[in-house]
């Protein structure tokens, strides 16, 4: 998980995209503290952020050399601040990794639409944040731009080229890859089939398939994760009016980014002082209570597993409850219409959450899978379904009590490697409505989430 911070003179004109032509006065953050940033970001479970260096409105957060139109043309510190830097030297001290999120769209830039001109420009404001700055591990940027601007044509090619000259160690985040790319929508949401492989050939920055982009291609020729981003709040920049979404909510988000082989991220805009309020760090401080007391304890640890073949003791079934993606199962290397796991447990368990996970250094191979359990009749009944799987498949259902189970892989590129299995009891979303749960009001919600904890 990652979480996102829309920040800029947006934050002080009330507005979502701006217009370009905001006083750079206006930006005058009066308690600007990145250490509270990061800080929220490592206690809340997130190993990542990243920053708005620069959005539609052409603000910068940093003083470039390329315009006057940032920080050093602000009322904060007098002109002479620089977000970007006191955002590394934070993230760095509490091991958080950084991303940039540079806005190809520039409403401010007066060569913007003139074809060279704006892509040295912009090449050249990739630079100092990718040379100044450290290791930087994601750089973000995407197709948006309102109706009736002006052409551009981006030299998006060359701009990959350079990011991976000057970080190699940094993703590239754009709706159709290189490295990693857009979900398809902004609710957090990926679809139930999501294939990491991508065929970045088939999609167009600004102008690609939402279905495509959401499900991924299982005959796909690159390596190109999702990410679901989200804002925890109804905008992408602070507004006072605003309030953030609950913690059952953001629960509900986890399940269908993180738990659908994706990265949720998470939007949470620093407000008008240049902090993060203390709604949207209650909420993700319920957040992280609730993952912590349904994902502690895998109750799958306790079992006796066996499988249907094992090529050899290295590949062993009980390596699925070893907390490590580099271990894992692997059957026999014969052709068979199922694999199958088998758990059996001496005393009865209750759960309602199957985590699967594959060994991704090998792939994604499984296609479809279900849980079956033995009922009170010692018939085996269907639990729950899946299919895709990837780096971690969760998947919500009404509860089940049995002591013994066995999950069954119907149809797989290869054969089926599983590197992890969970089985956990989520007591705060009943039945699965978790939809039903998040209508509930921050003020409402918070004690009694607490009592529950």
């Amino acid at each position: 998980m990652s979480l996102f911070f829309h920040f800029g003179t947006n934050t002080y004109t009330n507005s979502e995209w701006g217009t370009g032509h905001a006083d750079p006065s206006v930006f005058n953050p009066t308690s600007f503290n990145a250490t509270q940033w990061v800080n929220v970001a490592k206690d809340s479970g997130f190993s990542r952020v990243i920053l708005t260096a620069k959005h539609h409105d052409g603000f910068c957060l940093w003083p470039s050399e390329y315009t006057d139109y940032s920080v050093k043309s602000s009322s904060w510190e007098n002109g002479s601040g620089d977000v970007v830097k006191e955002l590394v030297e934070a993230a760095r001290t509490v091991d958080v990794q950084l991303g940039l999120y540079l806005s190809p769209w520039d409403r401010h830039e007066a060569c913007y639409g003139q074809t060279l001109e704006y892509n040295e420009y912009y090449m050249g404001q990739m630079t100092e944040l990718l040379t100044r700055y450290g290791e930087i591990r994601e750089v973000w940027l995407d197709g948006a731009k309102g109706e009736g601007e002006k052409d551009m044509e981006y030299f998006f090619d060359e701009w990959f080229s350079l990011i991976h000259q000057l970080q190699p160690r940094a993703v590239i985040f754009s709706d159709a890859g290189p490295d990693t790319r857009w979900v398809g929508d902004e609710a957090g949401v990926a679809g139930t089939t999501c294939w990491s492989l991508f065929n970045t050939s088939d999609a167009k920055i600004g102008d690609t398939d939402s279905e495509y982009s959401g499900g991924g291609d299982p005959l796909g020729h690159d390596w190109v994760p999702a990410e679901c981003d989200v804002s925890i709040r109804p905008g992408w920049f602070w507004h006072p009016s605003e309030v953030p979404k609950s913690a059952m909510t953001l629960l509900d988000l986890y399940y269908k980014s993180v738990g659908r082989n994706c990265l949720l991220l998470l939007n949470v805009p620093p407000n008008s002082s240049g902090l993060i309020s203390e709604q949207d760090i209650q909420v993700l401080q319920e957040f992280s209570e609730i993952r912590n007391s349904i994902f502690t304890h895998n109750l799958a640890k306790n079992a006796l597993i066996s499988a249907s073949s094992t090529r050899d003791s290295k590949y062993s079934p009980q390596n699925v409850v070893e907390d490590s993606i580099i271990s894992y199962w692997a059957p026999d290397n014969v052709a068979l219409s199922e694999w199958i796991l088998y758990l059996d447990f001496e005393e009865v368990i209750t759960f309602n959450v199957l985590l699967v996970q594959e060994p991704i250094q090998m792939g994604q191979r499984v296609k479809k899978f279900h849980l079956e359990f033995s009922n009170e009749y010692g018939e085996w009944e269907e639990a729950t379904s899946g299919t895709t799987v990837g780096y971690k498949r969760l998947l919500l259902f009404p509860s089940v009590k049995t002591s013994h189970l066995r999950l069954i892989v119907e149809k797989s590129r290869a054969d089926p490697l599983i590197s992890y299995l969970g089985l956990y009891m989520d007591p705060f979303s009943i039945l699965g409505h978790i939809s039903r749960v998040s209508s509930i009001s921050l003020v409402n919600g918070t004690e009694s989430l607490r009592q529950s904890i």
